[in-house]
């Protein structure tokens, strides 16, 4: 009698089994949370098409492949990163291609994502208020684009936000009144926009401040600043900011590098530091700062960089500046500085960059670097001081 060969009921075929595995594994499968798919088919729908090259990441999103499927070898192959078990999208990072669209606002339905970077695209139009359903961001970089109108308010709800960058872009308006809700925030740059108005509250947790080239106006509150014990670079260059900058500024705990030229300050207040500062580089050149250099500015221990240049300072300079040893920049170029300059700073091992030209030195050696470009005129310095010769 001729023997059947059969598989035992008991045991599983292995080739049944692998088969079973491909399929699991098959990017054919729905892996990705629908309204994750929704959301990112609606966000390439808002790119131009004509603005998406072949080679670009949003050229590989196929929605005929699921976005966190694994392998991906020809579908959503760079821009989208997913959760570990591949359902949630957790990461938007576009490659700079030329993108020419506007960010939809039904990204909010990406809920778990914590990092969405669209710079150095020609994304345009607003900033949707519904990014503020955005519970887990934790960077929102938008910078080098063309975004314009204001700032949602409703960005205050991010927050997890970490680092905010909005730079080089069109947007208007003030900055928003509840900017310091967002208690996590670690660095914001808002520079080269065209934002208006004070300061508001700044967010409690800042390292860094960036806020160059837009239109600010008004003076530096200390409210804005208070609390701020971790703050360490301060850039609020090329705006419309004015009146005094009280002494309190410069003893911020925290402090390091402070960029404010080019504004209308007129007057600077300056205290010794209580106890140590990690005060290294200051500029206030390009305003309108009166009265004399202060001196006060050699206590700062760690001091190395010191701009003053091209305001309205009278007197001497600070024999106290030439002392310094940590002092590796000075810049007081443009003012109407007086009398003969420290010799300290002419002698064989001085280490001191910058300029101490168009002023109205006395004996500033020529064959000195320091002393380049050369002194106002005789009769500019005694019209500067009411007729009175330089002395």
């Amino acid at each position: 009698m001729e023997k059947k060969n059969h598989t035992p009921n008991n045991k599983q075929n292995p080739v049944s089994i692998l088969s079973f595995l491909l399929l699991l594994l098959s990017p054919s499968q729905g892996l990705t949370f629908p309204q994750d798919i929704l959301a990112l088919k609606a966000f390439k729908a808002s790119i131009k098409p004509s603005s998406i090259p072949s080679w670009s990441c949003l050229a590989s999103w196929d929605f005929a492949t699921d976005p966190c499927a694994i392998p991906r070898r020809t579908h959503f192959t760079c821009g989208v990163t997913c959760s570990v078990d591949s359902t949630r999208v957790t990461q938007i990072t576009l490659d700079p291609a030329g993108y020419s669209g506007q960010l939809t606002p039904l990204v909010s339905k990406l809920t778990q994502l914590s990092y969405l970077d669209l710079s150095d695209n020609k994304l345009f139009g607003s900033i949707p208020s519904s990014v503020s359903s955005l519970r887990n961001l934790q960077s929102l970089i938008l910078k080098s684009n063309s975004f314009s109108g204001s700032i949602p308010d409703s960005v205050a709800a991010l927050k997890s936000l970490e680092f905010l960058d909005l730079s080089h872009n069109s947007l208007s308006g003030p900055l928003p009144k509840t900017l310091n809700s967002l208690s996590s925030l670690r660095r914001l740059d808002m520079s080269y926009n065209k934002l208006t108005g004070f300061l508001p509250k700044l967010p409690p947790n800042l390292l860094e401040l960036a806020l160059k080239g837009n239109y600010l106006s008004g003076y530096i509150s200390e409210s804005s600043f208070d609390g701020l014990t971790q703050l360490e670079v301060i850039e609020l260059s090329e705006n419309s900011l004015t009146g005094t900058l009280g002494a309190w500024f410069f003893l911020l705990p925290s402090l390091q590098q402070v960029d404010l030229a080019n504004n209308s300050f007129t007057r600077v207040e300056i205290s010794k530091p209580g106890g140590n500062s990690d005060l290294v580089a200051v500029n206030l050149g390009f305003n309108k700062i009166e009265g004399n250099a202060p001196a006060s500015f050699a206590d700062y221990p760690l001091l190395s960089s010191l701009s003053l240049r091209y305001n309205r300072l009278r007197g001497a300079i600070p024999l106290e500046y030439s002392k310094k040893k940590s002092l590796r920049r000075l810049f007081l170029d443009g003012n109407f500085l007086i009398g003969k300059p420290p010799s300290e700073f002419f002698a064989g091992k001085t280490s001191v960059s910058g300029s101490l030209g168009d002023n109205c030195l006395e004996g500033c050696p020529g064959s000195s670097q320091l002393c380049s470009p050369l002194q106002k005129s005789n009769a500019v310095c005694k019209q500067a001081y009411g007729g009175k010769p330089r002395s």
